[in-house]
């Protein structure tokens, strides 16, 4: 099952007519969220984040699309499915038909699809850049809109080449992020992350570690330009997102990189109450 617009059907029936501008245009944002327990992870932070990206995009919000319906309606196609104990889900929004030879209408539609989560980090993780197309940098890129056609083309380039990722940079030559993921790079006590200026996403997870980094001592998190040549110099790199939290790199190209830090990370971020 599936809910639509708060209303539990079958994921096969059609909720979607040609004009669908998700389909049409790409005129859609989206958040990934993980379920423990029927207790959505970080759900103020995707909530705000979901109300920011549709009020950068122009979408009108409904008056009841609140944090308690949000949930309420999550848990009700979690329950639906049988999916208690562990669940990844998909809360996608995109505008009413219409548009291009009409006036566009900003209402809003939503879909909610739930899944099992199976999720395990590898021990061996290779990546290489990805440097056929470029990621804009700028504020629009920082949002998880449905328009993803770079990710799918960095992530068909990869399974091509045998590799678990790749990383993106943008037009200025810099890097942004991993196909699915944000990208930490670790020197000593310094760990960096591409800024949002870089044209990354505005990863859950990516906040919530330079939070958690702000407060300790052992580390500097510094938010920055990073140039590719500095991969070959790190000590370390890793991604992040809501699902696997922290995944780290071992090898790019001919570099091997260590785990200690991201390790580390990873057990305080378990350990923390945000």
């Amino acid at each position: 099952m599936i809910n639509f617009n708060g209303k539990l059907i079958d994921q096969k029936d059609s909720i979607f007519t040609i004009d669908n501008r998700a389909f049409k245009y790409g005129d859609a944002v989206f958040e990934t969220l993980k379920v423990l327990d029927l207790k959505i992870i970080f759900l103020e932070d995707h909530y705000f984040r979901l109300m920011a990206s549709m009020r950068m995009l122009r979408m009108e919000i409904p008056a009841d699309f609140s944090l308690e319906y949000v949930e309420s309606e999550v848990v009700k196609v979690l329950k639906s499915n049988g999916l208690i104990n562990k669940a990844r889900v998909r809360l996608t929004v995109f505008r009413k038909d219409g548009g291009f030879y009409t006036p566009v209408v900003n209402d809003i539609d939503f879909v909610i699809q739930v899944s099992n989560l199976n999720v395990e980090l590898k021990k061996k993780y290779e990546v290489d850049l990805y440097k056929d197309f470029y990621v804009q940098a700028s504020l629009l890129s920082t949002i998880k809109t449905t328009n993803r056609l770079l990710n799918v083309v960095a992530s068909i380039f990869a399974q091509e080449n045998d590799l678990d990722s790749c990383i993106l940079i943008n037009d200025k030559k810099q890097l942004v992020e991993a196909t699915h993921s944000n990208l930490f790079v670790v020197k000593g006590n310094t760990i960096s992350t591409p800024a949002l200026t870089e044209g990354c996403i505005k990863g859950v997870l990516r906040s919530k570690i330079i939070e958690l980094l702000q407060k300790e001592d052992k580390y500097n998190i510094e938010e920055r330009e990073i140039s590719p040549f500095e991969l070959k110099k790190a000590d370390e790199v890793f991604l992040t997102n809501s699902i696997i939290y922290i995944q780290p790199v071992t090898h790019y190209r001919k570099k091997i990189f260590g785990t200690i830090v991201s390790s580390e990370i990873r057990d305080l971020l378990e350990k923390t109450e945000f």
